[in-house]
């Protein structure tokens, strides 16, 4: 049945944070091995830099009276990109295990009028986000992201989030690997700049036969990493399957991800353009809960779409 125990996403609107490594390393002029924020929880300077980056996130969620969804920095915390950054499998769980820890202690700080905060372990594809390569079955993949999933299961994380996941197969080994381990689960789906998956799946197709294959559940679908004008013509259709879908990260850049994968600039794009999107995203997808950034946003990307959006979220 339908993953109804992550009760907090009935619960209004949610805020997410937006591109996290783009804004790290182009904003804060740090280098990312390997776009691997997760390599900031090894010492005090890098810890502190993503409380830099957060905290700004938070602020927006409080000022528009929103929950707030707070991401690990994990999207590449998983065996494969962990073995490129010299790291042995027996790091995976610790280091999954305790950037949970890390958020939990950051709220702990945090002043009083503070949102309601739920704790997302994040989830990265094992290959290119952009690329769907060395395609897995989804028990290939159950049994690649389990070890990732436990330690988010381990530490109590609220959710698993898989973020810019590019074909099915490894959307449902995603969502069994997390329902076999009881925790709640998210997927998100990215599209190339003809509203497909980069394995040339429709998005309807991939959220139903992940459904179908999980008995549905998966709590929610999103899309990320794309400019809504890759993807706002494929809602237009009036079919169940977008029901589904409750939150969008885009990205302000209309370039394809093979552009963005050559640029060595970051592309902010427009976000006041960026947030006139949103409202038209909000239209075409009613169930829209979750809004949020991706590659080249920036608090003041997703505080602009709050605003394009205050008198739709509506508590």
């Amino acid at each position: 049945m339908m993953a109804n125990n992550l009760k907090s996403f009935n619960n209004g609107y949610y805020l997410a944070d937006g591109g996290l490594e783009t804004t790290i390393i182009f904003h804060h002029g740090i280098d990312l091995n390997h776009f691997a924020a997760f390599e900031l929880l090894n010492d005090e300077t890098g810890k502190q830099s993503l409380k830099n980056y957060y905290t700004p996130y938070i602020n927006v969620a409080s000022k528009y009276g929103l929950n707030y969804i707070l991401e690990t920095p994990t999207w590449r915390a998983n065996p494969d990109w962990m073995l490129k950054l010299g790291y042995t499998d027996d790091a995976i769980h610790p280091t999954n295990k305790a950037a949970i820890s890390f958020l939990r202690d950051m709220i702990t700080e945090l002043p009083g009028n503070s949102p309601n905060i739920v704790i997302s372990g994040c989830i990265g594809p094992r290959g290119d986000g952009y690329i769907a390569e060395k395609c897995m079955t989804p028990a290939e993949s159950n049994q690649y992201h389990y070890e990732q999933i436990k330690a988010f299961a381990d530490a109590k994380a609220d959710v698993v989030t898989a973020m810019t996941i590019n074909y099915s197969s490894e959307a449902i080994g995603i969502a069994l690997a997390a329902k076999s381990l009881n925790v709640p689960v998210v997927i998100s789906f990215t599209v190339e700049t003809d509203g497909k998956l980069p394995n040339g799946e429709t998005l309807s197709d991939a959220i139903e036969k992940t459904d179908a294959a999980t008995d549905k559940y998966v709590s929610h679908f999103m899309i990320n990493c794309a400019h809504p004008n890759h993807f706002k013509h494929v809602l237009k259709d009036n079919g169940q399957w977008k029901s589904r879908i409750r939150g969008v990260r885009a990205n302000a850049s209309q370039k394809s991800h093979a552009e963005l994968n050559e640029s060595d600039t970051l592309d902010a794009g427009d976000k006041c353009d960026l947030a006139k999107e949103y409202r038209e995203l909000a239209q075409l997808l009613p169930d829209l809960k979750i809004v949020g950034g991706c590659c080249g946003t920036d608090s003041s990307h997703v505080e602009e779409i709050c605003r394009s959006l205050s008198k739709h979220m509506i508590n």
